[in-house]
């Protein structure tokens, strides 16, 4: 019998915390900025969350900017201290990911948040499928003792990436949970749970509000909303 699948869903915010909790999610990852790939999230978010939901269900992005994931030794700091400040409100997990101009992992960086996180999960992101060969930096990240690994499989989709990410699961003996994470669609949810992941992650949010008033240097019209039915949607493939 095929275990279910853990869900997680992004969130960027307390009402869609809640929301993708009541229908059906295992866990969040919280952050904002979702539409360049997401961001640290914001104290007063981040303490309006834990105010909402069960902390230990939320795991919290670490990321200082965009632009890729080769970091200065400051914003090395800047995401130890992050890391520092959400665990304190006892999250479940951080979520983190850095390499070096060659693309490997950025060890030093990674431990030091191992460091900072404590006992709470440290998650590395889809940071490896950035790198030039995946497979090394997940050998990396299993010698570095590091929780889970959000991954693609080095795919522009996950759905793509099933060789590589069945190949991690095998590699990882169990050692690491390998979360499937990536353009993953509810169709996408049997056959990767088949690939043998331990988990999924999905955005499922929907755009809302794109009438409102909005222009020049306000960004696109409209923000994210979480998709309540695509939440339930994936959770009860993840159960079938």
């Amino acid at each position: 019998m095929i275990e279910p699948l853990v869900v997680e869903i992004a969130v960027q915010d307390a009402a869609g915390a809640r929301s993708a909790l009541a229908h059906g999610a295992d866990r969040l990852e919280l952050c904002q900025a979702l539409g360049v790939g997401g961001l640290t999230p914001s104290w007063g978010l981040l303490q309006s969350v834990v105010d909402a939901v069960e902390p230990r269900l939320v795991n919290v992005l670490v990321r200082p900017r965009g632009g890729g994931f080769v970091y200065t030794d400051e914003e090395v700091a800047v995401v130890a201290s992050d890391i520092a400040a959400s665990t304190a409100l006892g999250v479940g997990g951080v979520v983190v990911g850095a390499l070096t101009v060659e693309g490997l992992v950025d060890r030093e960086a990674v431990r030091r948040w191992r460091d900072a996180a404590g006992s709470a999960a440290l998650v590395f992101h889809r940071a490896i499928d950035a790198a030039p060969d995946p497979a090394v930096v997940f050998e990396a990240l299993l010698e570095e003792g590091v929780d889970r690994v959000l991954t693609s499989g080095g795919a522009a989709r996950s759905a793509d990436g099933i060789p590589r990410l069945s190949d991690f699961v095998q590699r990882g003996g169990g050692a690491i949970e390998v979360m499937a994470g990536g353009g993953v669609r509810v169709d996408d949810i049997t056959a990767l749970r088949r690939a043998g992941v331990r988990a999924v992650h999905l955005s499922a949010r929907s755009r809302v509000g794109t009438s409102m008033p909005s222009g020049p240097g306000g960004g696109e019209d409209g923000h994210d909303e979480t998709d309540a039915a695509l939440v339930g949607a994936a959770a009860a493939a993840a159960r079938r």
